[in-house]
């Protein structure tokens, strides 16, 4: 199959060079325009004249859209095959870009945004299938570290973009730019995308996609909204359990049948399932650190958006760099090694995210976050990488879009989880360092009269007027502690998280696979699929 694909796509030379380089153009621009808005949030609210719930739709909607079609992306490819999907995906985010782009009403961008998502939400886990096609599983390393450069390098890098745009010019460049580009990816997927293999004519399953779509979307609602609300607020307790219900049923249905369209029996293969929990764990530490330290620089320490991007692109550089490396390490020397070093690195400077202070230098967070992304670009696509590698051809498909659509669910949780964390931990530090501060504490009463008498010297004010800055300062300060405490306790739990994420690293086995007849594959990997790990790589 693979040869198949290397002859449609130019064979082995420049032809399939080209051919990645244009499906991974594709969806890069898919992935970062996840990221691309968060920056543009407030002058979007401030353009239309909308609330800041109004406009967080902007982001959720497209979140919901785009993870709710990820489940179904294995049954599209099967029934439509790569080329016409792939055709339809570019053509809808590229519609979807202009109408953005050109929107002068909320309504008109809300719409637009909603379509890109409909385009996006299918390519990360068709670019999966068509990388694991056309390389062979002894190459597949050096593949999805190409796969890479976009899943890990378009999130990093969106904010500097988007930040350094609508700081120079004007926010409508942020969509308008991804036109032509858009244009040019479809023309020459038109041209130059060949078909792995034609698409069935097979029947849709209507309780399978209704039950999926509903249920994916109640779920990352649920996720999206508890992070501000809380997880028991009612709305979001019965989102997300309605969420649950209807994935439950979908799970069970197609469990039940002869021709899935997500197929759940891939977690009989044990290395794809380890990898699968592996990457849940690394994927919620890496959002959780993408989450807080724009806070922490922004809110805390007083950086712009853009000098907050600035800090988080040399880590995005580093796996732009690090990534097809680490992909060719893999066909080296396996996934043990990448993981267990890379899960160490990772857990040693998350927990160095856990020591910030109020003075906490631009310089060393900048390269504790470099050494972050450097650590997390060694194991991320090689794990993901290995348990594909585990899979039979036939199951190609379903894994992809199983992995692309856990790490749709984790990065929610991710976010939802440390957000929680941040915001309870906050108001309990608060509340912690507040609570000395009364009359009867005769230490803080002397400190905070001293406080008045500067306050009322420096600007010239009655000792009333003084006093009520002074309340307001010391306020001030003590939210800023509490608020840099809370975010050190986040990130304590995002160690944790990727503490065991670094244990379960260490019972990967070598699952890559050397040239063998394409009819011998899938039986061996029948046969070996629950064996006992061995001890040795």
């Amino acid at each position: 199959m693979a040869s198949s694909v290397n002859e449609n796509s130019g064979s082995k030379g420049s032809g399939q060079g080209a051919l990645l380089g244009i499906v991974m153009l594709g969806l890069f621009l898919a992935i970062l325009n996840q990221t691309l808005l968060n920056v543009a949030l407030p002058h979007l609210i401030n353009e239309f004249g909308v609330t800041a719930s109004s406009a967080q739709w902007l982001l959720t909607g497209y979140m919901l859209v785009n993870g709710a079609l990820i489940p179904l992306s294995a049954f599209l490819i099967e029934r439509f095959g790569v080329r016409k999907l792939f055709l339809f995906a570019m053509f809808v985010f590229t519609i979807g870009s202009l109408i953005c782009g050109i929107a002068t009403t909320f309504p008109v961008m809300l719409v637009g945004r909603l379509v890109q998502a409909i385009g996006g939400g299918v390519l990360a886990p068709l670019v999966m299938a068509i990388i694991v096609q056309i390389f062979p599983p002894e190459m597949r390393g050096k593949g999805m570290g190409i796969f890479g450069l976009a899943m890990m390098f378009a999130p990093a890098v969106g904010p500097t973009l988007s930040g350094w745009i609508v700081e120079n010019y004007d926010w409508h460049l942020l969509f308008e730019g991804m036109v032509p580009l858009g244009v040019i990816v479809f023309v020459f997927a038109y041209f130059k995308l060949k078909d792995i293999q034609e698409g069935k004519k097979i029947k849709v399953d209507v309780f399978g996609a209704t039950t999926s779509l509903l249920g994916m979307g109640f779920l990352l609602y649920g996720f999206s909204e508890a992070g501000q609300d809380g997880w028991t607020d009612p709305v979001v307790l019965s989102t997300m359990i309605i969420g649950v219900i209807l994935l439950a049923m979908f799970v069970i249905q197609q469990l039940r049948s002869p021709h899935p369209m997500l197929d759940m029996r891939v977690f009989k293969f044990n290395i794809f399932t380890l990898s699968s929990v592996i990457n849940i764990a690394l994927t919620i530490s890496m959002y959780a650190g993408m989450y807080l330290v724009p806070i922490y620089l922004q809110n805390i320490r007083g950086y712009t958006p853009l000098d907050s991007g600035l800090l988080l692109l040399p880590g995005a550089i580093v796996m732009l760099i690090m990534s097809p490396i680490s992909g060719i390490l893999f066909d080296k020397i396996g996934p043990r090694p990448l993981g267990i070093v890379g899960m160490i690195i990772t857990v040693i400077t998350t927990y160095q995210f856990t020591q910030l202070t109020l003075t906490t230098s631009y310089a060393h967070l900048l390269i504790v976050y470099m050494c972050r992304m450097f650590g997390m670009s060694l194991l991320m696509m090689p794990i993901m990488t290995a348990g594909l590698n585990q899979l039979p051809s036939r199951l190609n498909n379903h894994g992809s879009s199983m992995s692309n659509t856990l790490r749709q669910v984790s990065g929610s949780i991710g976010i939802s989880l440390v957000t929680t964390i941040f915001t309870n931990r906050t108001t309990f530090h608060l509340g912690a360092l507040t609570e000395n501060m009364n009359t009867s504490n005769t230490g803080f009463m002397q400190s905070f009269h001293e406080l008045t008498v500067k306050i009322a010297s420096a600007m010239h004010v009655p000792m009333e007027q003084a006093q009520q800055t002074a309340v307001k300062q010391v306020y001030a300060n003590a939210s800023e502690h509490a608020t840099v405490m809370g975010i050190n306790d986040a990130f304590f739990w995002a160690t944790g998280i990727a503490f065991i994420g670094l244990i379960l690293s260490f019972f990967l086995r070598d699952v890559r696979k050397g040239p063998q007849p394409k009819q011998a594959i899938e039986p061996v990997q029948e046969e070996t699929k629950m064996l006992p790990a061995p001890k040795t790589s």
